[in-house]
């Protein structure tokens, strides 16, 4: 229940129930009146058969909901209605959600995201679709409809909004006609596979963190992870010459390199110096290795990989934006055309494909 006007505490009592289009204004400026977070990422979303969906939302999963005001409608329309917008939602590509999200908001989707998850969105959107009917009340009818498409596993649901009042003051209630434990949508849906960004072959993520001194990764030209399965494990995939890009978690990203081979154990590790193959292990490093750096297991054991930098600077020059990929995974392909347009332009890379 939120107040919505006014400024001391009294008994409450029913109102007049909100219009259609208070509704529609309520949820554009906060969809979390649902009781779930959620951007807008559209309004009034022209579709290609002539008609318009009242709201378009994502969640922190990248998730689509379809949020349809009733505006009166009989139960048959409502219903029919939000199920037509469902199947041309579910069929929209990564880039096509993307493209309905800049043009409504007043910065990029990435950025958007992050100012409302706190996190860049996800390689896959739209993977499962939340399909709401938005209404100050519902008909008998339209809640019979309703519970017998969610028996088949039909994603949709139906919230109320109603006002309660204590003199100066408004109050808007909520209720959903069936609710998750938590009382949000449920998810009843399937699971499917979500529209995932493509992938060029080339690019991949790095997380250089763990206490290692990026200085010592800089000036060797190395990067390494290990100390559990979760670090050394995506550490490992990485192939010879696929190209690098070097975030320090919590500082931005420090450089562009090429892999020269695959991942050893540190006590093995080569680094290349000039044109001569050393051993990493023998250098005058800055820091000391990971506590794990000799350990039986090769899950714990730490990996190093030998790296011919591009463009590489010290941690105080890092380069962030708001929006760009982070990841825990020590390595993973880099897919996000956001962050991988900006790195370019940032260290000089004309062609990302290349």
């Amino acid at each position: 229940m939120w107040r919505i006007d006014g400024d001391e505490p009294r008994p409450l009592k029913a109102t007049v129930l909100p219009a259609e289009k208070e509704l529609h204004q309520f949820l554009l400026r906060d969809p979390s009146l649902l009781g779930v977070r959620l951007l807008v990422i559209g309004s009034e979303v022209a579709t290609p058969y002539g008609k318009r969906l009242d709201l378009l939302a994502i969640d922190t999963d990248g998730n689509l909901h379809v949020l349809e005001l009733k505006r009166d409608r009989t139960p048959r329309e409502v219903v029919a209605q939000i199920l037509d917008y469902g199947s041309w939602v579910s069929t929209l590509s990564r880039d096509e959600v993307i493209d309905i999200a800049d043009k409504h908001l007043d910065q990029p989707f990435e950025a958007a995201f992050e100012d409302v998850f706190g996190s860049a969105p996800p390689d896959e959107l739209n993977g499962e679709l939340q399909l709401t009917v938005v209404a100050s009340d519902l008909d008998n009818s339209s809640e019979r409809i309703v519970n017998y498409l969610r028996s088949f596993g039909v994603p949709v649901n139906a919230v109320f909004f109603s006002y309660l009042e204590d003199e100066n003051r408004k109050y808007l209630a909520r209720s959903w006609l069936a609710a998750s434990d938590e009382g949000t949508p449920a998810a009843t849906s399937s699971a499917k596979k979500g529209k995932r960004a493509a992938w060029n072959g080339l690019d991949w993520y790095v997380s250089y963190g763990g206490n290692r001194p990026w200085q010592d990764a800089q000036k060797f030209g190395f990067i390494a992870a290990g100390g559990g399965k979760f670090y050394s494990q995506t550490m490992r995939t990485l192939p010879e010459g696929a190209r690098v890009w070097v975030n320090v978690p919590g500082t931005g990203y420090v450089a562009v390199g090429k892999t020269l081979a695959p991942a050893r154990r540190w006590v093995e590790a080569l680094v290349k110096v000039g044109d001569d193959w050393v051993k990493l292990s023998e250098q005058d490093l800055v820091g000391t290795p990971h506590p794990h750096f000799d350990d039986a297991d090769d899950d714990m054991a730490e990996w190093v990989v030998p790296v011919e930098w591009l463009d590489a600077h010290p941690e105080t020059e890092a380069y962030w934006q708001k929006g760009m990929f982070a990841s825990q995974h020590s390595a993973c392909k880099l897919r996000q055309e956001f962050t991988l347009e900006r790195l370019a332009d940032h260290f000089g890379i004309e062609n990302k494909g290349e």
